[in-house]
C-alpha cells in the first residue's frame, strides 16, 4: 500500500506538469483517437464489402480490436515511459530516477502520466457496438460483460509485461526501438485482427513466442464462440501473470548491471 500511495503522488505531480501545456495535451489525445478510428474504419470497410474474414463478422472483429485497444490504453496510461526506456538509457536520465527513494520501475511508470481519453472513448464505443450487435442476435449474453472486463485487465498486464521485457533488453543492447517495433507494435497490430487469417507459423508466434494473442483472441474463442471452455479465460490470466513475473525478474537483473553514462 505504501508503494501504491507513492505512485499516486508521483502521478499527480506528473499530471500537474503535463497540464501546463493544455493544448498539447488535448491535441495529442484527439489525434490518437482519430488514428485509432481510421485504423478500425479500414477493417470495417473490408468486412462490410466481403461480409466476414475467415468466418469472423464485423462485430466479432470489432470486439477483438476494442479489447486490445482498451488493454493498450490502460498499459500506456499507467506505464507510458516503460515504452520509452531507450531515451532514459541514452541520455542518462535514468540516473535521476535511481536517486529517488522509490523503486526505479515505479518512478519510471509515473513519468509523463496521461489519461488516454481518446483511446478509451473510442475503444468503449466500438466494444459497445460490437457486443450490442452480438447480444441482439443471441450470440452472447450479459455474462460476457464481466468476462470481457477481466480479459481487458489481464490483457493490459500482458502488454505491460511484453513491453517491460522488451525495455529490459535495453540494459544489454541500449537501442531497442527496432525490437519494440516487432514485439510491441507489429505484434499488437497483428493481434487486432482474427488470427485465423494468418498462416499457422505466425499464429504460433503470436500465441507462444510473443503471446499477445492471449490478450484478446484466445479468450474470445470462448466468450464469443463458446469454443473449448472458460479455462481459456483462466489460461489467458495465467499467461499474463507468468509473463509479468518473468518481466519483473528480468528487470531486476538488467537494472543490477546498469552502468551510468556519467553525464
Amino acid at each position: 500500500m505504501k508503494w501504491i500511495h507513492m505512485y499516486a503522488l508521483l502521478v499527480r505531480a506528473s499530471i500537474r506538469s503535463r497540464m501546463q501545456y493544455k493544448f498539447n495535451f488535448w491535441f495529442s489525445s484527439i489525434m490518437a483517437a482519430i488514428i485509432n478510428v481510421v485504423e478500425f474504419l479500414m477493417l470495417a470497410v473490408i468486412l462490410l464489402k466481403f461480409g466476414h474474414i475467415k468466418g469472423w463478422s464485423l462485430a466479432e472483429a470489432g470486439y477483438l480490436y476494442a479489447v486490445l485497444s482498451l488493454s493498450k490504453a490502460l498499459y500506456r496510461m499507467f506505464a507510458s515511459d516503460v515504452h520509452h526506456l531507450e531515451k532514459y538509457l541514452v541520455t542518462g536520465s535514468l540516473d535521476s530516477l535511481l536517486l529517488r527513494p522509490v523503486p526505479v520501475l515505479l518512478a519510471l511508470m509515473s513519468q509523463n502520466f496521461s489519461i488516454k481519453f481518446g483511446e478509451l472513448i473510442q475503444g468503449i464505443a466500438i466494444l459497445a457496438f460490437s457486443m450490442g450487435t452480438m447480444m441482439q442476435i443471441g450470440q452472447i449474453t450479459w455474462t460476457a460483460l464481466p468476462l470481457t472486463v477481466i480479459v481487458i485487465l489481464s490483457g493490459s498486464v500482458l502488454l505491460f509485461a511484453i513491453g517491460l521485457l522488451t525495455a529490459t533488453a535495453g540494459f544489454w543492447i541500449t537501442r531497442i526501438e527496432e525490437l519494440q517495433n516487432i514485439t510491441e507494435d507489429a505484434a499488437r497490430t497483428a493481434a487486432q485482427y482474427p488470427m485465423s487469417i494468418y498462416p499457422k507459423w505466425l499464429q504460433g508466434l503470436l500465441i507462444s513466442v510473443i503471446p499477445v494473442g492471449f490478450a484478446n483472441y484466445m479468450p474470445s474463442l470462448y466468450i464469443l464462440r463458446h469454443e473449448a471452455g472458460i479455462w481459456l479465460v483462466g489460461l489467458s490470466i495465467l499467461v499474463a501473470l507468468a509473463l509479468f513475473t518473468i518481466a519483473l525478474r528480468a528487470w531486476k537483473i538488467g537494472l543490477a548491471r546498469y552502468q551510468s553514462t556519467g553525464s
